[in-house]
């Protein structure tokens, strides 16, 4: 049970005392950050952006349920592996962005993924009520759409011109 608390916190990040999700969102922001400052391709950062969302989901779904077993709440604040997940699929759909202003990128991708992630626009709560690792897992992840999409108009009408 250890090693999927473990897991599912994101190494601990999920045990920190204010904002888990939030810290749970850091680690592909940072990932994102550095392909871009180490002038990846855009093939590249799009496969480790992938690769983290394959790993965010997979942890998710497979061992959320034994958590929310252990805690006996149905989303516990501990688990940010979907958050993980979803950051991760925030950078994967504007991964081939290939732009100078990466920070630029990497600091929206970052606050629409937590303010959309937060606030659950219709339909993301919705997505609550799926069973177990799948009602904590694809809210964000529609929330990482939704920050995609943001930050692709930003992209468009700011930042490029």
């Amino acid at each position: 049970m250890a090693v999927k608390r473990l897991l599912t916190s994101c190494f601990g990040l999920g045990h920190l005392p204010l904002a888990p999700g939030t810290w749970g969102s850091l680690p592909p922001v940072i990932v994102f950050a550095m392909l871009n400052y180490w002038a990846m391709s855009a093939a590249v950062i799009s496969i480790v952006m992938a690769i983290l969302v394959l790993a965010g989901c997979i942890v998710c779904v497979k061992l959320a349920p034994a958590v929310i077993t252990v805690t006996g709440r149905l989303d516990p604040k501990e688990i940010v592996a979907d958050e993980f997940a979803g950051q991760a699929l925030t950078f994967l759909a504007i991964g081939a962005v290939k732009t100078g202003k990466f920070w630029i990128i990497a600091m929206l991708g970052f606050v629409f993924f937590r303010l959309f992630d937060i606030t659950k626009p219709w339909p993301i709560r919705r997505l609550e009520k799926l069973p177990a690792g799948w009602g904590i897992l694809c809210d964000d992840l529609l929330a990482a759409v939704y920050a995609a999409v943001a930050i692709l108009v930003c992209f468009k009408l700011w930042i490029a011109g």
